[in-house]
Parts: structure tokens; C-alpha cells; sequence
């Protein structure tokens, strides 16, 4: 009798274990997060900073100052200016350096929380991750030496090599535009310039906004040709993040409605 009563006791005994065990999983699971996982604007307000990926080498939108060895420019400042809306203090906006090639995958990798550097707005990005509403409208140009024959993109023909940028889309449309010129692709645009400024190249093409900027470092080079191009200029967040999507567009209307925009826009972009 007395073994029965001792075997139904640790049976019972077993099942209470059992279940403890399944509700301190449980309860594990919820402390992390697990089945609730915080969204993107969430993780961002816990951390109470912002990492921007931004570009180094654009003059006039990103680019490293030699002195200070802080990167300035109009990108730099849209990018505090909604930190400032959205955290309450632009000192939490912190910066990592992407190029056209890196950003996308830093992004999806965790490594920065939006994307703030000249990234045009496509279809085919938008399979990849989210955007924000158009924060600058740029439009394809190219740059030449002055004196230089090509007037427009019709004058890019067989036996001409035209500088582009790796993961740009710049890269993708002059290939389009230009069939018969062959396309020379560089990681950057410093090295791009570089080569430019060396003859390995007859033109640079990229958006305008960043020819005026290496126009204005070297006033041996002028654009030419205007825009034969779109570039809607966007912030890119992860794929999936509404509430990150939602509050930098909010931040964005505001820095526009009380005049942020304007003065940093005047501030860089003088043409």
C-alpha cells in the first residue's frame, strides 16, 4: 500500500516539476522578448541614440573633416536635426561610415538604425528596405573638365569612358543612357574624382547634388549636360519598421514647417 501511495507521490511530484519548468520557460521567453520583439523606433528610444549610416567622402552632404576628423555636411545635419525631434537632443545622433555599396547591408545587419547618405529612392531598394518621404530632390548629371567636347549625355559614344560609383544607381543608369561609352566603376567618390582628376576617365556622372560639391573643390571641372535623370533622395530604414518610417517622416514635416530644413539646406546647398 505504502509503495503505491509513494509512487503516485512522485508522479505528482514529476508533473509539478514539469511544470515549473514550462512556466520559468515561459517567463524566460517574455524577459527576452521573445514572441515580442520591440520594433526599431522602440530598440532606438531604449538605447536613447540614433546611428546613422552616413557617407565620408561627399563634399557637401558628408565628408570628414581633416581638422576636426568630425564628417559635416547637409546629410549630417538632416540627420541631428531629427534626432533632436525625436530624442529631444541632436548630441544622440551617432555616425558610421557607409558607402553606396555597404549601406544596405550595414542596415540589415543591425549595424545602424537608418541610412542618411544620397541614397536614391527605387523599386528595386524598396524590396530591400523601407523609406522615408523624399527628403532632397537630386536629378543625374555629369562633370567634366572644362573645355572638355561633352556637352550631354548624347556626346558619351563609343571610345568614351565615363566614372562612375559602385552600388550607385548612378552606375546602373549611364549604363543605360550611354551603351557605347564604357563604364569605369570606382568603391567611392573620392577615388572616383581622383581618377576623374588624373584623365582615367572623359566624365563623372552621379547625382548633381555631389558634382557641385567636387565642382566647388575644384574649380577646374564644371557640370554639364543638367539633369537627364530622377533622384528622389530617401532615408532608409530596415524592412518591416512602420513606427521608424512614421516618426521620421513626422520629424521631417516638422523640421520643415518650423524652417530647420530651409537653413540647413541653405547653409550647404548653394546653387
Amino acid at each position: 500500500m505504502l509503495s503505491k501511495k509513494f509512487f503516485k507521490f512522485s508522479v505528482m511530484c514529476l508533473i509539478a516539476v514539469f511544470m515549473l519548468a514550462a512556466c520559468g520557460s515561459n517567463d524566460d521567453a517574455e524577459t527576452n522578448g521573445e514572441g515580442s520583439e520591440k520594433n526599431a523606433l522602440e530598440a532606438i528610444k531604449d538605447k536613447d541614440k540614433i546611428v546613422f549610416g552616413v557617407k565620408n567622402d561627399t563634399r557637401l552632404f558628408g565628408l570628414k573633416n581633416p581638422s576636426s576628423g568630425k564628417v559635416e555636411g547637409f546629410d549630417i545635419d538632416i540627420a541631428k536635426a531629427l534626432t533632436k525631434e525625436i530624442l529631444g537632443d541632436e548630441s544622440k545622433a551617432e555616425f558610421v561610415e557607409v558607402t553606396s555599396k555597404t549601406r544596405v547591408q550595414l542596415l540589415q545587419n543591425g549595424k545602424i538604425d537608418a541610412v542618411v547618405a544620397t541614397m536614391t529612392i527605387t523599386e528595386e531598394r524598396k524590396k530591400e528596405v523601407d523609406f522615408t518621404d523624399v527628403y532632397f530632390e537630386a536629378g543625374q548629371s555629369l562633370l567634366v573638365k572644362k573645355g572638355s567636347k561633352i556637352k550631354s549625355v548624347e556626346d558619351l559614344k563609343k571610345g568614351t569612358k565615363v566614372i562612375a560609383v559602385k552600388g550607385s544607381t548612378s552606375a546602373v543608369n549611364i549604363a543605360e543612357k550611354a551603351p557605347d561609352a564604357e563604364v569605369l566603376q570606382y568603391e567611392n567618390y573620392s577615388e572616383a574624382f581622383t581618377a576623374l582628376k588624373s584623365g582615367q576617365g572623359d566624365a563623372l556622372t552621379t547625382d548633381d547634388s555631389i558634382l557641385y560639391g567636387m565642382a566647388d573643390e575644384d574649380p577646374n571641372f564644371e557640370l554639364t549636360g543638367g539633369q537627364f535623370t530622377e533622384e528622389p533622395y530617401g532615408i532608409a530604414v530596415k524592412k518591416d519598421s512602420p513606427e521608424l518610417v512614421e516618426a521620421l517622416n513626422e520629424a521631417l514635416q516638422a523640421l520643415k514647417d518650423n524652417g530647420t530644413y530651409d537653413e540647413i539646406h541653405d547653409k550647404w546647398i548653394k546653387k
